[in-house]
C-alpha cells in the first residue's frame, strides 16, 4: 500500500489546477511518447522543401540551321536546294529550334533535319541531364516503335556527346504523283549534358538508282551530330 503513495500523490498533484508549471511539466513526464519533444515547425518546414537541384550546364541554344558548316551540308545533300537550311516550327533557340535540307543529285536524294532540344533543372522533375536522358529515349523509341518504320535497329554510338543512340530503319513515301519510293533512314540521337541533339537524315534512290548503305547514312549522321555539339555553348 505505501509503494503507491507516490504515484497517487503525483496524480493528484497533475489535477491541479494552480500547481506551478514546473510541476505540470514533470507529469507530462509520464507521457506515452516517454518524455521525446516532437518534430519542432522549422524541423516540418525543412522537410517539406524540395530537394535542391544542380543547375543545368546550357542556358540556350545555337542556331540550328548554323549548326553545322556549309562544307557539312554539301557533303550530306549534294545539290541542296537551300544550302541555309529551313526552319521547322517556331526557331525559339531557348527552348528548340529544328532546321532542315533537302536536295536531288540526279537521282540520289537527301534530306537532312537537325533538332536541338534544352532542359532546364527543376526540382519536381530532376536535373537537365536527366529530362535530357529521358528525352533521348523517346526519340529512340519514337523510331523504333514507328510501325512503318521496318527493319529498324538501334545501337549505342561512342564518341558523340556523353550519350548517343543511333537507329537504321527503312520506309516507304509517295512522291507529289503518288508514287511510293522506298527510303532508307537514319536517326542519331545524342545528349550533352542539358542538350539533346537529334539528326534525322534520309536517303533515296530514284528511277532505280541504289539505295543508299545504311553504314554510310550512319557515319555522316554522326558527323552532323559531333558538328552540332561543337556547336553548343
Amino acid at each position: 500500500m505505501h509503494r503507491n503513495v507516490p504515484r497517487i500523490a503525483r496524480t493528484l498533484a497533475c489535477a491541479a489546477v494552480a500547481l506551478p508549471v514546473l510541476l505540470v511539466a514533470g507529469c507530462s513526464s509520464d507521457s506515452d511518447n516517454g518524455g521525446k519533444d516532437s518534430d519542432s515547425p522549422s524541423d516540418s518546414a525543412s522537410k517539406s522543401k524540395p530537394a535542391k537541384v544542380a543547375p543545368a550546364k546550357f542556358k540556350e541554344l545555337p542556331d540550328s540551321c548554323k549548326s553545322i558548316g556549309k562544307g557539312t551540308v554539301k557533303d550530306l545533300v549534294p545539290k541542296s536546294d537551300n544550302e541555309a537550311g529551313k526552319r521547322v516550327g517556331s526557331g525559339d533557340t531557348n527552348d528548340s529550334t529544328s532546321c532542315l535540307w533537302s536536295g536531288l543529285d540526279k537521282y540520289d536524294y537527301r534530306q537532312l533535319t537537325i533538332s536541338l532540344k534544352r532542359f532546364d533543372s527543376e526540382a519536381s522533375l530532376g536535373t537537365g541531364d536527366k529530362r535530357a536522358g529521358q528525352f533521348l529515349d523517346e526519340r529512340v523509341g519514337e523510331t523504333t516503335g514507328n510501325k512503318d518504320n521496318k527493319k529498324a535497329k538501334d545501337s549505342h554510338v561512342a564518341d558523340v556527346g556523353e550519350q548517343a543512340t543511333s537507329v537504321s530503319y527503312e520506309t516507304k513515301k509517295k512522291d507529289s504523283k503518288g508514287k511510293s519510293e522506298d527510303f532508307t533512314g537514319e536517326r542519331l540521337v545524342a545528349r550533352t549534358a542539358n542538350v539533346v541533339v537529334t539528326v534525322d537524315y534520309e536517303g533515296a534512290g530514284f528511277e532505280d538508282a541504289k539505295q543508299p548503305k545504311p553504314e554510310d547514312l550512319k557515319k555522316k549522321a554522326e558527323k552532323a551530330a559531333k558538328e552540332a555539339i561543337t556547336n553548343i555553348k
